[in-house]
């Protein structure tokens, strides 16, 4: 009898253990991500919330409007911005989108909207000084936005049709737009909000990006294989990179050697070698492959792959895909969020 009711006692609090470890909001089952990973699905109007240690989809936010493309997160890890493009690609005739709408990452949930009229917003990002810049398409500019004040203060003229992404320089004052069908980049002054030099490169280009030191920009000839590169010193282009097929996206990695390069047609990333300027290797990831974020606590990127409706998981150190996750039809954007304790 005694030997049953300890038994009794002893099971009765191993099973009020697991459920207090259940229901606890500290246990691993409830605990939030440190660290998440946003993707835009262009084919379901929709934000991914992925949690990139585990490679799952842990949640999904559905926009009010028309597509989004782009997205970016506040620092403290609390909002994604997502500009809404429209229904259409560059230069295509279509709806016209006018408003950045903020998600609350902790609810999954749209809580705001800012309108910046019917300029088909797009690209988006943070810069140094904590304003949120993002081109504004039909405006043949970018506007500066005040996260805090949540409205426009302010607009650089890039003076090209389909300014489309961006990029801004690791000191802050220089960005640099790829302007599509107009075949050129835009080399804007962020402190003084003007433009510098309209640079030409090809009859169309596509997406760009700069070396760590600020150095070097990039854009891809959408008409050939090969990578302009802009020499920052001079605002011109100073040579090209001859790739397998014609590029899209580009990244460098956190270190500086290399440059990933996403290859639509070829379902495949090339690995460009900045000290010799060619490309070393190219890895198969997944159809449509898009756009290409590098992580910078671990050698991994994370690849959209919009014809899968997937992200390709790529390990820098074997250049082998790890996993693919995913996500929705159309994965486009990517962004990172990091959470404060």
């Amino acid at each position: 009898m005694t030997w049953y009711v300890i038994s009794s006692v002893l099971l009765f609090n191993l099973f009020l253990g697991i459920s207090q470890a259940q229901s606890s909001p500290h246990s691993n089952a409830t605990m939030k991500p440190r660290n998440l990973l946003l993707v835009v699905n262009q084919g379901d109007q929709s934000l991914s919330l992925v949690d990139p240690e585990a490679g799952v989809q842990i949640g999904k936010v559905k926009t009010n409007e028309v597509r989004a493309h782009e997205v970016t997160a506040s620092a403290d890890g609390r909002l994604a911005y997502l500009p809404i493009y429209g229904n259409s690609g560059v230069g295509k005739p279509g709806t016209d989108g006018r408003s950045v709408e903020i998600v609350d990452l902790d609810k999954q949930a749209i809580v705001a909207s800012m309108d910046l009229g019917p300029v088909r917003p797009h690209w988006v990002k943070f810069g140094p000084d904590g304003m949120l810049y993002v081109s504004a398409e039909l405006d043949n500019a970018v506007d500066v936005l005040d996260p805090h004040l949540r409205k426009k203060v302010g607009s650089i003229p890039t003076e090209q049709a389909e300014s489309h992404m961006v990029v801004i320089s690791p000191d802050g004052h220089r960005a640099y737009t790829s302007n599509v069908h107009a075949g050129t980049v835009s080399a804007l002054d962020l402190e003084h909000r003007k433009l510098i030099k309209v640079i030409p490169v090809a009859e169309t280009v596509q997406r760009i990006s700069m070396s760590l030191d600020g150095r070097w920009v990039f854009t891809a000839d959408q008409k050939s294989p090969r990578l302009a590169i802009i020499d920052t010193a001079t605002n011109q282009v100073s040579n090209w990179i001859t790739l397998p097929a014609v590029g899209y996206g580009t990244t460098p990695t956190p270190d500086g050697k290399w440059l990933l390069v996403s290859l639509q047609s070829a379902n495949a990333v090339a690995v460009v070698d900045l000290a010799q300027m060619k490309v070393v290797r190219t890895i198969a990831v997944g159809a449509d492959p898009v756009q290409i974020m590098v992580r910078h606590d671990r050698p991994v990127a994370y690849v959209s792959c919009s014809g899968d409706g997937k992200v390709a998981v790529l390990n820098l150190d074997d250049w082998k895909v790890e996993k693919q996750i995913e996500t929705g039809p159309g994965a486009d954007g990517l962004a990172w969020v990091e959470r404060k304790p």
